[in-house]
């Protein structure tokens, strides 16, 4: 059930992510006044393992507090608190909830309560005049911190921007917070790198201090040297049925161990991603942003090795094994520069 508030509660910039459900008791969704009346959506642990959002809110808005004496705001900010429950375990959800981060309005899995919490969440915000939406995200295997965006749109790219040149474009998974909002606004995800890491803490408390005090978002075409766009083509998953591991352990899929040492690097034909056993077949599946399985066009079986038949970016690759089984191994792009909108 959805708890919806006009003020912070007492205490609560002083709890770290696994400490907020004792307070809250659930998902949260705070509406603070600022000078500017459209407000800013912020949402924050849509994955429970994630807490970097929090924390860039709550020493954003700490600062704000002990510097005015008062929570006086540049612009009003809506902020959406989600999994609070799985956060107090640490975990990307719990085993009897699905993905926060795949149930919004648009999602393609079967309805859920918390299809209809964020069916709610939307409406809410569509009511306020939403200025601009954030959803904030620690990130799976090493990469580098970059802003993700669901529609080529000079405001949502200098939205992006605003974080750092390197953006991502996708269109797939569905139902995720940002594709929700871009109906409403211009919407981003931020990906801070892993968890515990202080600067991705710093970035996103610094970017949305920035985005608070903007009166608005252009509309110009970003400058072709102010960014980098990749388009996110395919998802990598690994079959529930199939056994993994990484060395030194033994399973069919034996997958490579420098795989996050891969992500946001132009590979070549032939770079091998895993060692297959005998009879086990491809052992990975490719699907691409429409949902169709693509194994065959980029990935290929030499010398008991899985290898990429096309050159391709790798994005999320990781060795998190619960990640891998609940979400996917990662994803495969390719540079979308000549995508950028025309100057008019």
């Amino acid at each position: 059930m959805l708890q919806e508030r006009t003020e912070l509660p007492d205490g609560l910039l002083d709890l770290a992510s696994q400490e907020l459900h004792r307070l809250l008791g659930g998902p949260t969704l705070i509406h603070l006044p600022g000078e500017r009346e459209a407000p800013l959506f912020v949402s924050v642990l849509m994955h429970g393992n994630e807490p970097v959002g929090w924390e860039a809110v709550r020493t954003l808005l700490a600062g704000y507090a002990e510097r005015s004496g008062g929570l006086r705001l540049p612009r009003a900010l809506s902020l959406f608190i989600g999994n609070i429950a799985a956060a107090a375990t640490g975990a990307r959800h719990l085993p009897d909830q699905p993905d926060y981060n795949r149930v919004w309005p648009g999602s393609e899995l079967p309805p859920t309560a918390e299809h209809d919490l964020m069916a709610r969440v939307t409406n809410i915000m569509a009511t306020r005049g939403v200025f601009a939406s954030v959803d904030i995200h620690n990130n799976t295997g090493r990469n580098p911190h970059y802003a993700c965006v669901n529609r080529i749109d000079n405001r949502f790219l200098h939205l992006a921007t605003l974080f750092g040149r390197t953006v991502v474009y996708f269109l797939r998974p569905r139902g995720v917070q940002s594709m929700a909002m871009a109906d409403l606004c211009p919407a981003v995800t931020l990906e801070c790198g892993k968890v515990g890491e202080q600067y991705g803490v710093e970035h996103a408390r610094e970017y949305l201090d920035a985005c608070l005090r903007l009166s608005a978002i252009p509309e110009h075409p970003v400058a072709p040297h102010d960014i980098d766009l990749f388009h996110t083509v395919a998802q990598l998953k690994v079959p529930e049925a199939m056994p993994f591991a990484f060395p030194p352990a033994a399973a069919p899929l034996l997958l490579n161990p420098e795989l996050e040492r891969l992500n946001f690097r132009e590979l070549p034909r032939g770079t091998a991603l895993a060692r297959v056993a005998a009879g086990a077949g491809m052992a990975i599946e490719v699907r691409d942003e429409q949902g169709r399985e693509v194994t065959e066009r980029y990935l290929h079986l030499e010398d008991g090795e899985l290898r990429l038949s096309l050159p391709v970016m790798p994005s999320m690759l990781t060795r998190d094994e619960t990640v891998i089984r609940q979400d996917c191994l990662g994803y495969l792009m390719e540079r979308y520069d000549d995508h950028l909108p025309p100057r008019r």
